[in-house]
């Protein structure tokens, strides 16, 4: 037998009110022993499906409606409960995408670790913590032993991943399942997590499918590659055959849509087809809109100033401050953003990205230095008329659209809701007018309004959201990681809609990213942090070309390469 995993001709369908979706039609793959297998797609095209399928986990009402799952030989398909219970774990292990909600909060990492040994290998008490000492330590956690009594909450983003990864090699299993495993995390985290499956796929001679909307990593790790669109598989072979020679349209389009990182260009390549019900971007005429009436010449002084900014947190409360325990969040910032500029803060988690921006914007209060917006001084008398009129200028779009929009508001209601504060609007007519306008701007169209966050994609939610940030006319947008967790063509779509709003609107960006590629592609300044410190600050095409600090240089190479494209793509 030299397949580990043979899926053939599988059928997956989740019975509707409005009918039956076929969510996974004809769908083919195998896995050798040792092989990584790149599951490629974007949202909606089955790859998570797949997965789940394999391991019975379907969502109800889905259900495995034909085709054959056959493991190790033996067919997984019409297996009850218990047995499947006994296989998951045992025999094939599953990584989840978002390690913080498949950990349990309330238990520390050994006990999880622990119970799942107990259940998968049999080993007790002991034993069975010896062994968890082992899988951290064989994941990378330093200090193992200690680490058993920390919560999840006392791990990074990576930690918890690995940790997860932990999880998953339990019980020792022949077949791993790893759902969007990198999703979310910086350059240096990504790379660890990749390195660690491959060396453990190589040394345990696991099989290995690793399902992704991310070409980089499918061009890093994987051996060989499925690539989905609307549940069906439409092209396999080789890593360097698929990306460096794909055959089939979709798959084209798939790879252009990967940010460039070895030139700038002026607009991301949107994969060929429409997401949802969006419209494209169309301009205005920008003198007589409404948008356009707050707009002003620009001023000599910066939008932004940043001098000597500091901020700590808390870690360990005392009556004694030599017993309290701090992290300097920020550490001596300083920079400038000119007006109609795109500047862009680049590091990993924990270096201070987001807590700059949240200072900027008024979230968090600094424990000293300055922040000057549009030239006003907004960090010493936050609550002054000038202070909160400059304040009113700049506005934020954060990472997660979903969580950042009220579920319970109406898309209209969410938008309008900035109007409605300022008063922007002398009476609800116009209010209703404006707030379709701005829907139809950002390429959903005013009947969106009468819909919930819930009955929409990622990407458009991202969309609602840009809308709300133009409800209040600003002059400055702080972006923090607005498409990290979004497909590459929706990515695609989301940054080409925002260069669009910047040219027209004359607008000044922020743009606060892990993603070296879309740093060069969207920026034109870009500072770089570690440890709350500014490393380095240089011009996007000198940064890339030549940088300066050796932490620079440490994380371009550690960026994910394509070299498989025969030059294309760096």
């Amino acid at each position: 037998m030299t397949e580990l995993l043979k899926i053939e001709g599988l059928d997956v369908e989740f019975p509707t009110r409005r009918g039956t979706v076929k969510a996974a039609r004809n769908v083919s793959l195998t896995v050798k022993p040792g092989e990584v297998v790149g599951l490629v797609g974007e949202s909606g095209a089955g790859k998570s499906t797949i997965g789940n399928a394999i391991i019975d986990l379907l969502e109800a009402p889905g259900r495995v409606a034909g085709g054959s799952i056959l493991f190790q030989g033996e067919e997984l398909r019409g297996r009850d409960e218990d047995e499947m219970r006994r296989i998951r774990g045992d025999r094939i292990g599953m990584i989840f995408q978002d390690p913080q909600t498949s950990l349990n909060p309330l238990m520390t990492i050994g006990a999880q670790l622990v119970e799942t040994i107990e259940k998968t290998t049999g080993l007790k008490d002991a034993k069975a913590e010896a062994r968890a000492v082992e899988l951290l330590e064989q994941v990378g956690i330093t200090e193992a032993k200690a680490r058993l009594r920390a919560y999840p909450h006392q791990f990074s983003g990576g930690m918890r991943q690995r940790v997860v990864i932990a999880l998953a090699l339990a019980g020792d299993p022949d077949l791993i399942i790893a759902d969007e495993p990198t999703t979310a995390l910086d350059v240096s985290i990504q790379a660890q997590i990749l390195d660690l499956l491959k060396r453990l796929c190589r040394e345990r001679n696991l099989g290995v499918i690793i399902v992704t909307h991310d070409i980089g990593v499918i061009a890093n790790i994987a051996d060989r590659v499925v690539v989905m669109y609307r549940g069906e598989v439409v092209e396999t072979g080789d890593v360097a055959q698929i990306l460096g020679a794909p055959n089939h349209e979709y798959t084209r389009s798939l790879i252009a849509a990967v940010p460039r990182a070895d030139r700038k260009l002026e607009r991301f390549t949107s994969v060929d087809y429409i997401e949802g019900d969006t419209k494209p971007f169309s301009r205005i005429d920008i003198q007589n809109h409404w948008l356009g009436q707050a707009r002003s010449d620009r001023q000599e002084s910066a939008a932004v100033e940043v001098q000597n900014l500091n901020l700590s947190f808390v870690l360990q409360k005392s009556l004694f401050k030599r017993n309290r325990r701090m992290l300097r969040a920020v550490n001596e910032a300083t920079f400038s953003v000119a007006e109609g500029e795109t500047f862009g803060i680049v590091g990993e988690s924990g270096s201070g990205k987001s807590t700059i921006a949240r200072l900027i914007a008024g979230l968090y209060r600094p424990d000293s230095g300055a922040i000057r917006v549009l030239g006003q001084d907004v960090s010493s008398r936050p609550n002054s008329a000038p202070a909160q009129q400059a304040r009113r200028a700049l506005q934020m779009i954060f990472q997660d659209p979903y969580s950042s929009l009220n579920a319970r508001m109406r898309v209209f209601d969410i938008v309008a809701e900035p109007i409605r504060y300022h008063r922007m609007t002398d009476n609800e007519k116009e209010t209703r007018r404006v707030v379709g306008d701005l829907l139809d701007h950002v390429g959903l169209g005013a009947a969106a309004g009468l819909r919930y966050p819930h009955e929409f994609s990622g990407g458009q939610r991202q969309r609602i959201s840009i809308a709300r940030a133009l409800a209040s006319r600003p002059r400055i947008l702080i972006c923090d990681e607005p498409t990290s967790a979004l497909d590459v063509s929706v990515q695609a779509t989301i940054l080409n809609l925002l260069k669009d709003l910047q040219e027209e609107l004359g607008l000044t960006m922020i743009f606060i990213s892990h993603d070296l590629p879309v740093i060069r592609q969207m920026c034109d300044r870009i500072a770089v942090m570690r440890n709350g410190q500014i490393c380095e600050i240089a011009e996007a095409e000198t940064l890339f070309e030549a940088p300066a600090h050796e932490y620079s240089r440490h994380l371009l190479d550690l960026m994910p390469r394509m070299d498989l494209l025969g030059g294309a793509t760096a």
